[in-house]
């Protein structure tokens, strides 16, 4: 396992009266693509903010490689930051752009052209050193914005929703170019956004906050497939989200009916959320579900159809590659491994759960 490269130790941030992060508590591995997710007002972007150098906290240290470098000014820490706006000079030619950094850094002439050259490789814009600002594709400026970073050979690149202003197309595309490159670098990535499939396509971890707090750290699977409270499931993809009882160990009761599941640990007689992904549920002939009901309306999404099933009193988010025709009777049937069950929040005031990051 690599070691910490990145500490936030006891974080807290206000602006005016408004707390923004509440001792944040988080480390980042060397070499790690690290993606802060959640919405908006959630305290991602402060966080990368503050590990950027342009916001000091109110409390707690931010140590990079063991060094303590929270009252350091930005240009003073080894890391470079990538905007969604991009920030490129429009008169300055692209090499210019990109040697920006490397002249103020009084690098030698010719260590800049090789760095140029060596960028726009790496971006594959290869050839447009002496290209204007203004003739660029979005796609295209946002390589440059991420060329004129990575010239600095910087141990951290920092991204702040920097496919944000793209089309979908191109976003996607943008994604894959970015997982390359941080294999390519070596270099650790800590990237911003509050979109979900972006954050599962790239990250090595996912950090996913809400209000200020951590709600869940782990992998793209785990974060997916093993959500830690009610908010995680519902913020992550599509989930059903269900009141349910714990009736004891491997069994609990939702909309009347008592299901088998593999969690364990709950007490008897216990209120859970009970989370079950659109995917996860199974159609069959009524006879044969834990629950009858009937499909209430249907969506062609390209490689699945999204169904609504009225059943138990619940409608149920169906996701499945039948055509299943409205007004159909079905059965509801999930098998057990896919049945998530999570504590309630024991009150409303309740945002940050216990981390082992």
């Amino acid at each position: 396992m690599s070691k910490h490269l990145i500490d936030f130790i006891g974080i807290s941030k206000s602006y005016d009266s408004n707390l923004v992060l509440d001792d944040l508590n988080l480390y980042i591995r060397e070499n790690e693509f690290l993606t802060l997710l959640g919405p908006s007002g959630c305290g991602k972007t402060t966080t990368l903010r503050l590990l950027g150098g342009f916001e000091s906290p109110d409390k707690g240290q931010i140590l990079f490689d063991g060094q303590d470098i929270t009252a350091l000014a930005a240009n003073e820490r080894k890391l470079n930051t990538v905007f969604q706006k991009y920030s490129l000079f429009p008169h300055m030619s692209i090499a210019e752009n990109i040697a920006f950094g490397l002249k103020i850094s009084k690098k030698s002439k010719a260590y800049i052209q090789d760095k140029i050259k060596y960028a726009l490789k790496l971006v594959n814009l290869e050839g447009f050193e002496n290209r204007s600002v203004d003739s660029l594709s979005g796609g295209q400026q946002q390589r440059i914005a991420i060329a004129r970073a990575i010239v600095n050979e910087p141990k951290v690149l920092l991204l702040d929703e920097p496919l944000g202003a793209l089309d979908l197309k191109l976003r996607q595309n943008m994604q894959y170019e970015l997982i390359r490159l941080k294999e390519e670098l070596g270099i650790t990535f800590v990237y911003v956004t509050h979109d979900q499939e972006e954050a599962l396509t790239m990250s090595d971890t996912i950090v996913v906050m809400n209000q200020g707090y951590i709600q869940q750290i782990g992998t793209p699977e785990n974060i997916y497939n093993e959500p830690e409270n009610a908010f995680v499931a519902d913020f992550i993809g599509h989930s059903n989200i269900i009141d349910g009882t714990m009736i004891k160990d491997e069994l609990v009761e939702i909309l009347g009916a008592r299901w088998a599941c593999v969690d364990k640990g709950f007490g008897n007689n216990k209120p859970v959320d009970v989370v079950i992904r659109p995917e996860d549920v199974e159609l069959v002939d009524p006879s044969e579900g834990t629950l009858q009901g009937e499909v209430t309306s249907l969506i062609f999404k390209g490689v699945h159809y999204e169904l609504d099933v009225m059943a138990g009193g619940y409608e149920w988010l169906v996701h499945t590659t039948r055509f299943v025709p409205v007004g159909t009777k079905v059965g509801i049937k999930v098998i057990p491994f896919n049945i998530q069950i999570m504590h309630k929040p024991e009150s409303s005031d309740e945002k940050a759960v216990e981390i082992d990051a």
